[in-house]
Order: C-alpha cells, then structure tokens, then sequence
C-alpha cells in the first residue's frame, strides 16, 4: 500500500487537489462504515487477471485500515475445470451446477481450500494486511446439507453428486479473528452432521455469513457491470432496485443465467437483515473503493423497499 512519496511531489498541482479532494469525499463515508462488517464474495475475471488481483487486495487491505471489518468468500470455478482438465477428469455441469462427484469433490477441495485459500492469504500479507484462511470445515463455521436440484421439467430432481447448501453457519471462529484483527478468507466447502464435505455455491455461502454476522454490507464482485436494462447494451445498468421489483425482472428476463443466483443472494441476505447488497463488477479497478467511498458509486445496490 506504500506509495513512492517522490512520485508524488512531481505530480501537477491540479491533479495532487483532486486526489485531495477524493479523500475528503471518503470522509463520511469511513466514518459511517468504520467498525461495521462488510461480507465480500471475490470471484470472476478479478480473480484470474493479475493486475485486478491486487486492486482488490488493496482494496480490502485499505477497508480494514480505515477500521471496516472485511469477510472474503471466494469462488474458483475456473480454476477447478483447469485443474481437473490436467487430472484428465472431464468438467459436467446439470443447468448450470458442477456435478460433483467423488473425485471432482477433491479437486475442488484442493483448489479451494488450499491453493486459492492460500494465494489470497498470501496477497493480503504482501500488501500489508492481517488475514487468516479458513474452509467452512474449520471450527464447524458450515454445516451443509445435500443440495437437491430441481430437473427443467420440475417434476423430478437432478443428482449432482456433492454439491451442498448452507444449513447453519456458527461464525464463532470468525469473531476470534475479528477480535485479533485478522481478516477472515473463506473458501466455500462444508460438512454435514455425519462428517460428509460438501462443495457450496460461494455466493450462497457468502450470504448467509452476512445474515450470522449481522454484516452492514453483502458485496458480489462478478464480470459485469451489474444488473443491465437490456443485456447487449451497458449503458442501461440499473444502479438501485428494491426487492418488491426483481421478480418482475426475473419474469421479464432482464435478470437471467448466472445473475440469478446472485439475486437470489442479495434477496435472501436483505430479507434476513442485512441493510444493503451490491452486485459489483471487479474488472473495474478499485470497484470496492469506488462503491464504498464515493457519492456516485459504481454497478448495482438491491435494497429493501422504501417505507
């Protein structure tokens, strides 16, 4: 997070004011959000794409120097197809879900709790943060059940193997780390009452640590601007929606595909207390910044109905 102090003096005069004067715009902003948790799903492009990497980083590092709490869960779907691809398994996928048999289990615990896990810890202590890795296995933090799919034809469910969901979250080991000012990683992987792992979806995982931790802020970065008007042109993004509205959305097809679970995140997280959700798109530099700190935000924020 250091910055070259020399650099910095030979900067024009108009521009060293503007960089002022983001910082005071910042200023109610911290202010309001210091000592609050923010819940942040870290996936997509931002994830693979070496110069986001560290924008994100930065980012989260700045959030717990300003006195914000940052939870990350991550993703890394891609990076299971890869590795599994140089096992010689073949990636199959029901509608959308990774099927998840006994091998693509492993694989996916390997990448997720270990090398992923790890590289994000490591990240966050190379640009001056405190963070700890944990899978949801540690300290019993997600308790999972078998996710049962519903087929297309809704008559009948779909077997994919290993693939969970969220029964209960006990966030007892995320408070010891707050308490240590450690930033916490999660990888998304849980297990049931019989001691049988699961693979979750890292968005529903992410919402659900919201809802435990009673987060002011359930943040998904994901590879598109947010929520669009029309899908073939991003100018018509939609920066705020209210619950009673996404529905209709979803029937008209302006929200659809991999948006939906997101939504659907959003939607049970806000419905459980937590005051605001952003569905952010982390091929933007800095997009956690720009969203947290400044008046005109980026992507778009799903919020309760007005009163």
């Amino acid at each position: 997070m250091a910055s070259d102090n020399a650099d910095i003096r030979n900067l024009p005069l108009a521009e060293l004011i503007e960089r002022a004067n983001i910082l005071v715009e910042a200023i109610p902003y911290i202010k309001e959000f210091r000592g609050c948790r923010v819940v942040i799903k870290y996936g997509g492009h931002a994830m693979i794409d070496p110069g986001l990497k560290k924008n994100v980083i930065q980012d989260i590092v700045m959030m717990q120097y300003v006195g914000i709490k940052p939870v990350v869960v991550h993703g890394g779907g891609p990076e299971i197809s890869d590795l599994m691809k140089k096992m010689r398994l073949e990636p199959k996928f029901v509608e959308g879900q990774r099927v998840t048999d006994a091998e693509t289990l492993d694989v996916a615990e390997m990448v997720l709790a270990g090398k992923l896990n790890g590289e994000i810890v490591n990240q966050i202590h190379q640009l001056g943060g405190r963070a700890v890795g944990v899978s949801g296995k540690d300290a019993g933090l997600i308790t999972a059940r078998k996710y049962t799919m519903p087929s297309s034809t809704g008559d009948a469910t779909a077997d994919i193997g290993f693939v969970g969901e969220v029964e209960q979250i006990s966030p007892e080991i995320i408070s010891v780390l707050d308490e240590k000012q450690f930033i916490p990683v999660v990888s998304p992987i849980g297990v049931d009452s019989s001691g049988q792992t699961y693979n979750i979806n890292a968005d529903s995982v992410a919402a659900e640590l919201a809802i435990a931790l009673q987060a002011r802020k359930l943040i998904l970065l994901t590879d598109v601007k947010g929520i669009l008007r029309n899908l073939n042109d991003e100018s018509s993004l939609l920066p705020s929606i209210q619950i009673d509205e996404l529905e209709g959305l979803i029937e008209k097809r302006v929200i659809g595909g991999g948006m939906i679970p997101k939504v659907r995140a959003c939607l049970r997280a806000l419905n459980a207390g937590v005051r605001k959700t952003h569905i952010l798109d982390g091929r933007i530099p800095h997009a956690l910044l720009l969203e947290l700190f400044t008046d005109k935000g980026i992507g778009t924020q799903i919020v309760k109905n007005a009163t």
